[in-house]
């Protein structure tokens, strides 16, 4: 495992335990080049999914980018790390439902939008604001002004 600071090879598992969620093993790691600590986590593949995009081209599915992407809109909000991880787990469980080994990008938004509704409103804007590529101020008004998030106080 490459350490993330100083790109060494060499490092050893400090502590391992699995996730709150079941789904991964999380491993603390410390490198022996630099005396970086950093975490990594095992899980189970079943079966490589390809992404369509909306353009039809096709890419393998990456987790990461799907957890960056979640972490672009949950940025500066007060939303643990822990409970990111479950999240994307979540998610990736429900693709892994599907068992479909091609999933349109439109179906991996959706449950990403779905989810970040229940966690934090102004993630789910943000992440609504690429996903649905709003072009203009308007589209921003007209979408909050359809969230019944705050419609009940």
């Amino acid at each position: 495992m490459l350490c993330p600071f100083c790109k060494e090879k060499d490092s050893s598992v400090v502590d391992s335990r699995p996730t709150e969620d079941g789904t991964a093993i999380r491993r603390r790691r410390l490198s022996l080049c630099c005396n970086q600590r950093f975490t990594t986590f095992e899980r189970v593949q079943f079966r490589e999914m390809m992404v369509i995009k909306n353009s039809g081209r096709k890419s393998i599915f990456d987790r990461d980018k799907l957890t960056k992407s979640v972490m672009i809109a949950l940025r500066k909000r007060p939303i643990d790390e822990d409970t990111i991880e479950k999240f994307v787990s979540r998610i990736y469980r429900n693709l892994e439902d599907l068992g479909q080994n091609e999933i349109l990008s439109k179906t991996i938004g959706k449950l990403v939008m779905e989810g970040l509704k229940e966690i934090d409103p102004v993630a789910y804007v943000r992440f609504a604001s690429v996903y649905t590529n709003f072009k203009e101020v308007k589209d921003f008004e007209d979408f909050v002004g359809n969230l019944n998030v705050y419609k009940h106080k």
